[in-house]
C-alpha cells in the first residue's frame, strides 16, 4: 500500500507534511499483515538489531537489546503540555504548549534522513467497539512497529474503518538520530540523549509528540500516550472512564460471572492478580485485560469495560511457572523480548525465573555473564524493566469475552497497594464516593531509597494514575464522582474495594501466602456483589465476618483476624498524613466530597479509640447487580 492509496484526506496531508519535515528516505503504511511483521523482524536480524532466537525453544521470536540510557519510560521527560499550567495539575510536568512545539517542531526537521518512515494505523480496542478509539502513530523505529503490531490492531482494516474523514489521535514519533548516506546503526539501539528524549502530550488538541527514545511507553504511542494520558482527556469530555486497571472473570461454581477491574501502583502484583489461578476448587479466574480499562455505561445501565490493548507488554524479572506461569505461556512464541539474557542453546532467562542461569549467557547489555549467588554485588543478567512483547490471544486462561465490541459489565473495582501494616486484607466502600475517596488516597510504602523518599514512608499513587492522569488530578477525582452522579441507575455501579496483599508480622515476614490464594479476596466481593457475603461495618468501610471468609488452611485464626481488623492508631496516622502531606497539593482542585470523607474518617477513628463508637454491625450487605447473570 502507498501513501497514494489513502482515502482519508486529512490523514495523508497530515503524512506528508511530517514527511517534508523529517525528511525520511520512505514512507511505509503498515498494513498489519504477516508477511509485512516477518519482514519487519528480517530486517532487524539482518542489521544486528535482533537476534533470532531458538526456533524450538521461542518459536517466531526475537530479543532486543536497547541502549542503556533508554530502558523505561522516563518520567522527567514526560510531559503534560496544556495550555495553562494549572490544567496539567501538581502530579505533572508541564511545558507551554507554544514553546514546546517550536522546540520539538526543530528537533524533527530532518531526523529521518536515511530512514523509513512508518504509518501505523491502529485501533485502541476492538475494531468498531462504541469504547474504541483510533490512533495513527508515524515512527521510524521497526522496533516500534513490531511491538504496535501485537499490542494493538494495526492495519488496511484500521484504515477502512476510518474512512474518509474519520477521527484519529495523532502520533509523532522519532528515534531522534538521523543517518548519513550510506550510513546504518551497525546493530547498535538508536536513539537521542537523555536531554533531548521528549514524551509530550498536548490535551487540548490530543496530539502526542514523542522524540528520542526507542523503548516502551515512551515510544508505543498507543499504550500509556494515547491510552490513558490522551483517553483520560476524552473521557473526561466525553463522560466515560479511562483507566489503568486489569480486566478479569470471575466464575463460580454454578457458573455464574461477574467481571472486576483493579488498578494497583508497580509492584503490587497487578500482572499476577489478572492472570492468577484460583486455589479454591470450583472458582476460576480469566483474563480479559492486564493493564488498562476503558469504561462505558452501556445500554444496560451498566459501566461496560474493554481491554484496549491486544497484547501484553509485561515486565520479564520476577516471571516463573510459580508467580504467572499463565504469562510465561502466552509468551512462549511468537514473542518479542527486550534486555533480557541470551543462553547459549538460543533461549532467553531472566532473575526470578525459577531456575539458575544454565551456564555461561550473554547479558543485556551484549556481555559474558555467569551467575555467581555468592556475589551479592553481582549486576543483574537481565535489567529490571526488559520486557516480553506477547499477543493477548495466547493466554491459556483468556477469557472469550475479551474482545467483545461491547465490553465486559463490571461488577468491581479494586484498589490497592503495597503496605506492610495498617491497611487491612480487604474492605469495602459503603457507596460510590467513598470509593473514589479510597482510590484518591491509594498509596505504597516506599522499600528502597527512591523519589527522594525516605524507606518506610508512603508514596501516594491516587488509582495508581501518578505518572498517567493527562490533566489535573484534583480534577480527575471530581470525574470519578460525576460518573457517579451521572450514572443511569446508582444500583447498577460497580462495588468498590481496597485490598493490601502486603500484611507483615512482627518478623517481618508476608502474613497473607498471596498469588492464587487472592482467589479466595475475589470470592468475598463476588458475593459482596451478590449480597450474600457476610459482613462487618467499620470505622474505614465494610469489611468480611471472620465466619463468612475463605480462609487458607495454612493461616492461623489470630493471623486472619489481624489481617482484617481496624488499626486504629495506624489509621488516625494515615488520615494525618493524607491531610498534611496528599490533599493539600490539589487546592481548590480537591472535591470538597473528598475532604468531608476524610474528616468524617478522623472523626470515627477517633470515636472507636475512645470507646464511643456504636458496636459494629454484622450481617449480609446489599450489594449490585443483586442476582444479575452476566
Amino acid at each position: 500500500m502507498k501513501l497514494s492509496d489513502l482515502k482519508h484526506a486529512k490523514l495523508k496531508k497530515w503524512v506528508e507534511d511530517f514527511a517534508a519535515l523529517t525528511q525520511p528516505d520512505e514512507v511505509v503504511i503498515c498494513d498489519g499483515s504477516p508477511a509485512q511483521y516477518d519482514a519487519l523482524e528480517d530486517a532487524a536480524v539482518k542489521d544486528g538489531l535482533a537476534i533470532r532466537l531458538n526456533e524450538e525453544k521461542k518459536p517466531h521470536s526475537v530479543l532486543f537489546r536497547s541502549d542503556p540510557s533508554d530502558v523505561a519510560r522516563v518520567e522527567k521527560r514526560t510531559f503534560i503540555a496544556s495550555k495553562k499550567e494549572e490544567d496539567a495539575g501538581p502530579t505533572n510536568n508541564w511545558i507551554d504548549p507554544t514553546e514546546l512545539k517550536k522546540e520539538m517542531t526543530d528537533l524533527y526537521r530532518g531526523c529521518m534522513k536515511g530512514r523509513k518512515m512508518y504509518v501505523i494505523p491502529f485501533s485502541m480496542g476492538p475494531l468498531g467497539s462504541p469504547i474504541a478509539k483510533i490512533g495513527v502513530e508515524l515512527t521510524d523505529s521497526a522496533y516500534v512497529v513490531m511491538n504496535m503490531m501485537i499490542m494493538t490492531r494495526v492495519g488496511v482494516k484500521v484504515l477502512d474503518l476510518l474512512g474518509t474523514d474519520g477521527y484519529f489521535v495523532p502520533c509523532y514519533h522519532s528515534v531522534g538520530k538521523p543517518l548519513a548516506p550510506g550510513e546504518s546503526d551497525h546493530g547498535v539501539w538508536p536513539c537521542a540523549p537523555i536531554d533531548h528524549k521528549f514524551i509530550s502530550q498536548f490535551p487540548e488538541t490530543r496530539e502526542i509528540w514523542s522524540y528520542g527514545s526507542g523503548y516502551g511507553g515512551n515510544a508505543l504511542l498507543g499504550k500509556k500516550c494515547l491510552a490513558l494520558r490522551i483517553a483520560t482527556v476524552l473521557a473526561r469530555d466525553e463522560g466515560w472512564l479511562a483507566e489503568h486497571m486489569l480486566i478479569l472473570k470471575v466464575t463460580n461454581p454454578e457458573g455464574r460471572c461477574r467481571y472486576v477491574t483493579g488498578a494497583f501502583p508497580s509492584a503490587c502484583g497487578k500482572t499476577n492478580l489478572a492472570m492468577l489461578k484460583s486455589t479454591i476448587p470450583g472458582w476460576s479466574i480469566e483474563t480479559v485485560g492486564d493493564d488498562i480499562a476503558w469504561m462505558k455505561f452501556g445500554p444496560d445501565g451498566y459501566l461496560h469495560a474493554i481491554n484496549p490493548e491486544a497484547g501484553f507488554f509485561g515486565v520479564a524479572p520476577g516471571t516463573s511457572m510459580k508467580s504467572n506461569p499463565n504469562a510465561l505461556i502466552a509468551a512462549s512464541k511468537n514473542t518479542i523480548f527486550t534486555n533480557v539474557g541470551l543462553t547459549k542453546d538460543g533461549d532467553v532467562w531472566w532473575e526470578g525465573i525459577g531456575y539458575d542461569a544454565p551456564g555461561e549467557l550473554i547479558d543485556w547489555n551484549g556481555n559474558p555473564w555467569t551467575q555467581n549467588k555468592e556475589d551479592k554485588t553481582q549486576k543483574p543478567c537481565a535489567h529490571p524493566n526488559s520486557r516480553f512483547t506477547a499477543p493477548a490471544y495466547q493466554c491459556p486462561c483468556i477469557a472469550k469475552e475479551w474482545e467483545d465490541p461491547a465490553g465486559v459489565p463490571i461488577s468491581a473495582i479494586l484498589f490497592g497497594g503495597r503496605r506492610p501494616n495498617t491497611i487491612p486484607l480487604v474492605h469495602m466502600s459503603r457507596d460510590w464516593n467513598h470509593g473514589v475517596f479510597l482510590g484518591s488516597i491509594v498509596g505504597s510504602e516506599i522499600t528502597a531509597a527512591t523519589l527522594d523518599q525516605k524507606v518506610g514512608t508512603v508514596r501516594r499513587d491516587p488509582f495508581a494514575m501518578l505518572p498517567f492522569c493527562g490533566y489535573n488530578m484534583g480534577d480527575y477525582f471530581q470525574h470519578w464522582i460525576d460518573i457517579g452522579k451521572n450514572a443511569p441507575d446508582p444500583k447498577k455501579l460497580p462495588r468498590i474495594f481496597y485490598v493490601n496483599w502486603f500484611r507483615k508480622d512482627k518478623d517481618g515476614h508476608f502474613m497473607w501466602p498471596g498469588y492464587g490464594d487472592n482467589s479466595r479476596v475475589l470470592k468475598w466481593v463476588f458475593q459482596c456483589c451478590d449480597g450474600t457475603a457476610k459482613t462487618v461495618d467499620t470505622p474505614i468501610g465494610i469489611m468480611p465476618a471472620l465466619d463468612g471468609f475463605d480462609k487458607p488452611s495454612e493461616v492461623s485464626d489470630e493471623t486472619m483476624k489481624t489481617l482484617l481488623s481496624v488499626d486504629v492508631d495506624g489509621w488516625l496516622k494515615e488520615v494525618e498524613d493524607i491531610k498534611t502531606n496528599h490533599y493539600p497539593k490539589f487546592g481548590k482542585h480537591l472535591p470538597k466530597e473528598l475532604a468531608a470523607f476524610l474528616d468524617t474518617l478522623e472523626k470515627s477513628l477517633k470515636a472507636e479509640k475512645a470507646g464511643e463508637a456504636e458496636p459494629a454491625k454484622k450481617g449480609g450487605h446489599c450489594g449490585c447487580h443483586c442476582g444479575k447473570k452476566n
